[in-house]
């Protein structure tokens, strides 16, 4: 057995030397590592301890630690054999195969209808005047009215709700009532009681009360954890930020904890690749741009909280849809990019592309993936490099069909099961009055709740998040949420009135409700 072990985690280490050569850390890294070598900081006599030593000193170790654990975290630690880790099931392959064929024939059909191209390089005119308003977007003169989303969190979801298990046997031909027709596994409440420990002891932390006293010298609980947080930024060490985010993070910090945990602190050669995806914006009119541009007006534009915000959306959003790197989300998903074959060209393997560049087609909602951001960082590169290593690590598996555990599909089962075993009273309302409770929470799912929180409650939301890898919380939150209102929602029978109870979330506490939901009782 450890042989076993020995050769698993071997080859574990020969993956991970393979991919860090490719990185973009890795050039500057190996610069400075032979700059170290040749200095008299290294004793050739005692090579391997001073090496060690040297590297402690000059942060490289650190660097080096946080390499290997974002990388760990993107793979999950998975056997090599696995890699690409695609979906095991096969009737959710062809499910997903269905769904992409569907989109693709819709943004076809659009194209057609309104006879534009997928994309073509940018007219002289048009580029100038995108680069002389590129900090001023909103004032780019264009007409959307021919486009609409390609889809929306509705329609993906009447895919998903007709998804059979081939081992599922219906009791009629109509539509399922929820998702037992698709058996994962998901967490009970006494393992995400165990998973959530924090929250579960009901200690203090930031979202609950910020002028709770602190235990030590300090007047608040806000100013002990921000001084805290100093400390544990200065240090440079992923994994600790990761902790710290347990108990919430100070507003005066948070874009840099995040950008430490998730990997995506700006460095020179972000700043030209950003360069690199703006020049491609001026270069290629897509037809994607516009459907990006009519989601950030139909969403965030139309969001008080939010509305200010219009032109740096823009500017991440459409540099975002030129990004390759973010292809390499689908070595993991269960979902494939569409491709295109090049206007006037045969169909050949060496004249299809992939279409957008990053393989992204943005549904109604999308924008809003992006649009928390804007509080934590001023500068348009700090935001793209985390929303894109957010989309990477979380917002890509929200829109495929896919049996992961953090998956879309889990997070509908997490919630149903936790409302039919916790709230059985509220699951019968819903059921005697004919609504599927999965339909009124699955656009706070698909979009992680961003525009229905309140923008600080969804900060503190998303902290959970990056401090425990998981987007479970999300499923947990949607029937606190029911929970807290089930005596208004059994007064009410009609979807109308349901929407009404829960039009409104501004008032929702969601650490306050989290821990609520996983004390123990």
């Amino acid at each position: 057995m450890s042989d076993l072990k020995d050769k698993s985690i071997h080859l574990t280490a020969e993956k991970l030397a393979e991919e860090i050569k490719v990185m973009k850390v890795y050039k500057n890294f190996y610069t400075d590592l032979q700059k170290l070598v040749s200095s008299s900081a290294v004793d050739s006599e005692n090579f391997r301890g001073t090496l060690l030593t040297a590297m402690r000193e000059t942060g490289m170790e650190t660097e080096l630690r946080n390499t290997v654990f974002h990388w760990a975290r993107n793979h999950r630690l998975q056997p090599v054999h696995a890699y690409p880790l695609k979906e095991p099931l096969a009737y959710l392959r062809k499910a997903q195969t269905q769904w992409e064929k569907r989109i693709h024939k819709s943004l076809n059909s659009m194209c057609s209808e309104i006879g534009v191209s997928l994309a073509r390089f940018r007219l002289a005119s048009d580029r100038d005047e995108i680069e002389e308003k590129w900090n001023e977007l909103s004032t780019y003169d264009v007409d959307l009215s021919p486009y609409r989303p390609v889809y929306a969190p509705k329609d993906f979801l009447e895919v998903l709700l007709w998804i059979r298990s081939p081992n599922y046997r219906p009791i009629d031909g109509e539509g399922s009532w929820d998702f037992t027709q698709i058996p994962l596994k998901v967490k009970t409440l006494p393992e995400l009681r165990s998973f959530y420990q924090e929250l579960a002891r009901g200690e203090a932390m930031l979202g609950v009360n910020p002028l709770m006293p602190s235990h030590g010298q300090f007047p608040t609980l806000e100013m002990e954890r921000t001084l805290q947080g100093e400390k544990v930024l200065a240090c440079k060490h992923a994994p600790v930020a990761q902790e710290f985010l347990k108990k919430g993070a100070p507003r005066c910090l948070r874009g840099r904890l995040w950008a430490q945990v998730m990997g995506s602190e700006v460095h020179d050669v972000d700043i030209e690749y950003f360069k690199e995806l703006k020049q491609l914006v001026l270069q290629y009119d897509l037809m994607v741009d516009k459907l990006i541009v009519k989601d950030v007006q139909l969403t965030a534009s139309n969001d008080d909280q939010y509305f200010v915000f219009e032109d740096v959306l823009y500017q991440v959003l459409l540099c975002f849809s030129r990004d390759t790197e973010i292809l390499s989300v689908y070595n993991h998903s269960s979902s494939s990019p569409i491709h295109g074959v090049l206007k006037s060209r045969p169909a050949t393997l060496e004249n299809t592309v992939v279409y957008p560049p990053n393989g992204v087609i943005p549904f109604h909602g999308f924008a809003m993936y992006a649009t928390p951001f804007c509080y934590l960082y001023d500068d348009p590169v700090a935001l793209y490099m985390t929303v894109r290593a957010f989309y990477m690590r979380y917002w890509f598996r929200l829109h495929e069909v896919s049996s992961h555990q953090q998956g879309i599909l889990s997070l509908c089962l997490l919630f149903e099961r936790l409302l039919q075993r916790h709230e059985p009273d509220l699951w019968l309302h819903f059921k005697f009055i004919n609504i599927q409770p999965v339909r009124i929470v699955f656009k706070w799912l698909m979009r992680c709740f961003s525009g229905y929180l309140q923008p600080e409650q969804l900060l503190f939301l998303w902290d959970v998040i990056v401090a425990y890898d998981s987007l479970e919380v999300v499923a947990l939150l949607a029937v606190c949420i029911l929970s807290f209102r089930k005596n208004n929602l059994f007064q009410v029978d009609n979807m109308q009135g349901v929407e009404a109870v829960l039009a409104d979330l501004y008032s929702i506490q969601v650490m306050s409700l989290l821990q609520v939901a996983l004390m123990p009782e």
